[in-house]
Order: C-alpha cells, then structure tokens, then sequence
C-alpha cells in the first residue's frame, strides 16, 4: 500500500511538474485598441499582467499608437505570424478588424475577444467574449437619467465609429425612453472636449443630462459644468472609471459611473486560453464583468481598489 502510495505521489508530483513547464512554454498575445497609458487600458493591462504571473504564461501586450483600426489590424496579422497559443483581441470595429481575426481563427489560434465585440464576435469564429453588454449598460444608464428627472440631455461620444462606444450612447437614447438625446462627437483631446461641451450647454441651456461613455472625454466634460456653473442643473453621469471620476462621485458632482470591471477583462481571457491549451475547455457566448454601477455609497470602497489598479 505504502509503494502503491508513493507511487502514485510521484506520478502525480511528476504530472504537476509538466504540466508547469507546459504552462511557462505558453505564450498568449493581447491586441486592444487602447494603449496601456490610458487611465482605462491601464487597469485592463494590470489583469493581464496579473495573470501572466498568476498563471506563469507569457503574455505580450500590443495596441496602435492611436485609435487606428489598419494599424490594429496590422498589429493582430502580425501576432498570428508569431504563432501564439492564443490571442486575445479587443473588436470596435469589425468590417475593419474582421479578416485579421478570421485569419487567426482559421490559422487555428484560439481567439478570445474582450472589452468590445460581444455583438460581433460568433460570425468572426470567436468562442467566448469577456465583457459587457455595450446595449444594455447604456440602457441602464438611460433609465436612471430618467428615474433622476432628466429632460433634454446628450451623450458626448470621444471615437464615433467605435462600435461599442456607439452601442452605449444607442442603449442610452433608449433608457430614457423618449427624452432627446444628441450625440456629441469629440476627439481625445481634454481642450477640445471641455469647449465642445461648454459651447454645447451655452447653446442648449436647457440640457440637464450628460453622459459620456469613457474617461477621455468624463474629466474634460466635468471640468466645463464647473466652469459653466451647471453642476447643480446638470446630472452626470459617465461609463468606466478613473481616480477623477471617483473623485467626483465622491463628492457629489457625479450621479454614477457604470463600471465594466475592466481588471477581468484582461485577466481572464488569459486564464481561459491557458485552460483551453492545457484541457481543451472553453466556455460559450459572453462571460459578464458587468454593467455595475458606481455611485456615492460605494465609491470609497473602489477608490481604495482603484489606488491599487484593480478598478
């Protein structure tokens, strides 16, 4: 019995042993359309390489230098010529990104999409999708402008065209159930988000919603209701998170922020595509990481998670 035992300790020591040196023989490529400095992608990028550690794989991070889909889709063709054991890829766009994607597909390079892309990614061959519902988080946006009284409000949109960004403005629209909604098109540019909605506001004093659907364009947008003196006619809300951001929903200039959990977007799709190599398991459709709601209750609890990069 005490040989049978021992036998089976080694076997299994040996078992775990190899499949250790399999996992650091992984390597996974992650392709976003936002760069790793962003106050966003940032977070995103600490999930991924959390999980390198966690997981003892090799992940490389790549992103254009902009928002520049020929660039992305050059950026993915290249991480399939370097043949990873899988590849992780964010989908704003895809008529633009659809062919690099499908090529990994059909290379055989299990692909996991993340971030954007849910409503896309079973026609390019996708498996799984780890996100959120882009609709259905603005939805719910909408409706709580609504519950809070809102009239006449806009959507200020910092990349038209990215599909997912759209989604939350169209879920928005909708949330508030026939109020006006105006989409307002800006760059990443703080100046120029901040002028744009300020000489919005100068020309329609009656708005008393705004929504922005990231950070680029939540901490210019605040900064012009302060200096238009319309935080107290104006609800405010914004998707995703940032230390300014909680900031302000701390102190009452914000009414919520929806929040993606952006930490498990890159953290899990890594540890998907591990198990995928190791067992052949993946789950189907879209894995949740939200929409949550971020609002003054709970945002002293995130701001500390949000210090150490996890929210």
């Amino acid at each position: 019995m005490k040989t049978m035992l021992g036998k089976a300790v080694i076997i299994a020591g040996a078992l775990a042993i190899a499949g250790s040196a399999a996992a650091q023989d992984m390597r996974f490529v992650v392709v976003s359309h936002g760069q790793a400095a962003d106050p966003f992608w940032s977070v995103v990028k600490n999930g991924v390489d959390q999980a390198a550690e966690d997981l003892g794989v090799t992940v490389e991070y790549r992103s254009p230098d902009g928002f520049n889909m020929v660039q992305m889709a050059q950026i993915i063709d290249a991480a399939v010529a370097s043949q990873p054991d899988g590849l992780v890829v964010s989908i704003p766009d895809a008529e633009a990104l659809g062919d690099a994607i499908r090529n990994a597909v059909a290379s055989g390079i299990p692909v996991v999409s993340m971030n954007s892309g849910s409503d896309v990614r079973e026609e390019l061959g996708v498996a799984v999708h780890v996100g959120q519902t882009e609709y259905e988080a603005g939805l719910g946006g909408g409706r709580r402008m609504q519950e809070a009284g809102v009239s006449k409000a806009i959507c200020v949109n910092q990349e038209v065209g990215n599909v997912a960004l759209d989604l939350r403005c169209e879920g928005f629209t909708d949330g508030l159930e026939g109020v006006p909604v105006e989409v307002l098109s800006v760059s990443i540019d703080p100046t120029e988000v901040s002028n744009a909605v300020k000489a919005y506001l100068a020309a329609n004093p009656h708005t008393d919603g705004v929504l922005t659907v990231g950070p680029p364009a939540a901490e210019p947008a605040l900064a012009a209701l302060e200096e238009s003196q319309m935080l107290d006619q104006v609800k405010f809300g914004t998707f995703d998170l940032s230390p300014g951001v909680l900031e302000a929903i701390d102190g009452g200039k914000m009414l919520f922020a929806i929040d993606q959990q952006q930490y498990l977007q890159g953290y899990l799709p890594v540890q998907l595509l591990k198990l995928y190599n190791l067992y052949g398991l993946m789950p189907a459709g879209t894995v949740m990481t939200g929409p949550g709601f971020v609002t003054q209750e709970n945002a002293a609890q995130v701001i500390e998670l949000s210090a150490k990069g996890i929210r």
